[in-house]
C-alpha cells in the first residue's frame, strides 16, 4: 500500500540544515494497524506530512499503490489526501462553527459524494461512536473524548484506504485515550484500511500489528512485549 523509497528531507534553521531523513526504507501493509514512536522531534509528524502529500521529500519516492505522489502537482496531491487518506490529530481540529454530523458529512460533500450514501455513513458512524444523540451539537459542547470519537469518525466517513493519526491521544485523559485507540483501530481494521499511528505513548503500541522507533533519520523495528 505505502512503499517510502529512499527519502532524504531536510529543514533550514536560521543559517544551518538540519536533516530528518537520509535514505528512508519504509512500507506499510494494506490493512494493518502500525504504531511510529519516537522522541519528540525526531520526524514522526513530518513522515505523516510526506505520506499525505503536505510535504514532499528532498529525494525519494513516496508510493500509494505504486503512484509516487511526491512527483504529483499541488491539486493531484489534493485529491489523493481528499479521496484516499484520513487524518485525525491530537488537538481535534473539529470546525466549530459546524455541528457534529455536519463536520462528518463534510468531507462526503467535497468528495461529491451521493446524497443519501452520506446519510448512511454518518448515521452508521454515528451509531458506531456512541454519539447518535449528539448530532445536532456544537464541538464546544463535547467532552475531549467525545471530540475524538467525533473525530475519528470524520476521519473514516469517506472510508479512506490509509488512515494517519498523529498524537490521537495526547489531549486525553488515560480511559478516554484507550477507547479513543480501540475505535480508531477497530473501525480502521473493519474498513481494511491502513492505520499509521505516530505516538509517544507506550501503552498505544498494545493496538499495533507492528511498532516501528524513529532514530536518526531511520525507523527500526521493535519487538512486540505483550
Amino acid at each position: 500500500m505505502i512503499e517510502i523509497r529512499s527519502v532524504s528531507k531536510t529543514y533550514r534553521e536560521g543559517e544551518a540544515r538540519r536533516t530528518v531523513f537520509r535514505s528512508l526504507n519504509a512500507s506499510f501493509v494494506k490493512g494493518e494497524v502500525t504504531c511510529v514512536t519516537g522522541r519528540s522531534g525526531s520526524g514522526k509528524s513530518t513522515l505523516l506530512n510526506l505520506i499525505s502529500g503536505i510535504d514532499l521529500p528532498d529525494e525519494g519516492q513516496i508510493c500509494i499503490d505504486g503512484t509516487d505522489i511526491a512527483a504529483l502537482g499541488d491539486r493531484d496531491r489534493t485529491l489523493v489526501r481528499r479521496r484516499r487518506i484520513g487524518f485525525v490529530f491530537q488537538f481535534f481540529n473539529l470546525i466549530p462553527t459546524l455541528t457534529v454530523e455536519e463536520n462528518l458529512r463534510l468531507p462526503l460533500e467535497l468528495n461529491a459524494t451521493a446524497p443519501q450514501t452520506r446519510d448512511e455513513r454518518v448515521d452508521d458512524l454515528l451509531e458506531r461512536v456512541s454519539l447518535a444523540d449528539r448530532r445536532a451539537s456544537f464541538p464546544e459542547s463535547l467532552s475531549g473524548g467525545e471530540q475524538q470519537r467525533i473525530a475519528v469518525a470524520r476521519a473514516l466517513v469517506h472510508t479512506p484506504d490509509i488512515l494517519l493519526a498523529d498524537e490521537p491521544t495526547g489531549n486525553l485523559d488515560v480511559e478516554s485515550g484507550r477507547a479513543v485507540l480501540d475505535l480508531m483501530s477497530r473501525l480502521a481494521r473493519e474498513n481494511g484500511a491502513t492505520l499509521l499511528l505516530v505516538t509517544h505513548s507506550s501503552e498505544a503500541t498494545a493496538w499495533a500489528d507492528s511498532v516501528l522507533h524513529m532514530r536518526d533519520g531511520g525507523l527500526e523495528a521493535e519487538s512486540q512485549s505483550f
